[in-house]
C-alpha cells in the first residue's frame, strides 16, 4: 500500500532547522499519524509523503512557503501595557491568542521597553528551511469516522 489521499500515515520523524538544531521529534514517543490529503501536517511534507511505503526512509526539506509562511513585518506590533488588562506579570516568551478578523491568532511577546510591549504574531518557524528526517512505519484506510472528524482516532490520534 502507498500513501494516497485518505489514507492513515504513522510516520517517525526528526526534524531540524538550517543549523541542524533539532526543533522537534517523535524519538522515544509514539509516532506521528495523520491523515494525507487532510491538512493535518504543513503542506511540504503532505507532498512529499504522497507515494511513499511502509518502511520508506527519507529526508524531506521544506521551504517556508511550504511550511510555516514567511515572516510578516505586519504580525509584529507594538501595544501598550495597558492593552494586557489582568495580567499582572507580562515577560518575553509570554503567549496568548487574539482574535483577528479571520479568526484566533498565537501571538508571543517578543520584547518589553517600560510600557511598550512587542508582539509577534508570526509562527516561530516561520521564514525557515525546515528538514524532515521521515520513517513511513504504518499505512492504513481512514475509517468513515476520522474522514468525517479529519483527523486520526486511536493510536497516534485525537481520541485515545
Amino acid at each position: 500500500m502507498t500513501i494516497q489521499n485518505d489514507k492513515v500515515v504513522l510516520i517517525d520523524y526528526t526534524l531540524n532547522n538550517d543549523n541542524g538544531d533539532i526543533l522537534d521529534t517523535s524519538t522515544g514517543r509514539e509516532p506521528l499519524a495523520y491523515i494525507q490529503g487532510h491538512q493535518n501536517i504543513i503542506p511540504g511534507l503532505e507532498k512529499e509523503m504522497l507515494g511513499k511505503k511502509v518502511g520508506d526512509k527519507f529526508k524531506a526539506v521544506v521551504q517556508p512557503e511550504e511550511g510555516y509562511g514567511k515572516f510578516t513585518p505586519a504580525l509584529l506590533q507594538d501595544v501598550p501595557r495597558s492593552a494586557f488588562k489582568g495580567v499582572d506579570e507580562i515577560a518575553v516568551g509570554m503567549q496568548f491568542q487574539a482574535q483577528l478578523e479571520d479568526g484566533p491568532i498565537i501571538m508571543a511577546v517578543k520584547k518589553i521597553d517600560g510600557d511598550t510591549i512587542t508582539i509577534d504574531g508570526n509562527h516561530p518557524l516561520a521564514d525557515q528551511v525546515l528538514t524532515f528526517d521521515v520513517e513511513v512505519v504504518e499505512i492504513r484506510d481512514a475509517s468513515e469516522e476520522e474522514l468525517a472528524h479529519g483527523h486520526v482516532h486511536g493510536v497516534g490520534g485525537h481520541h485515545h
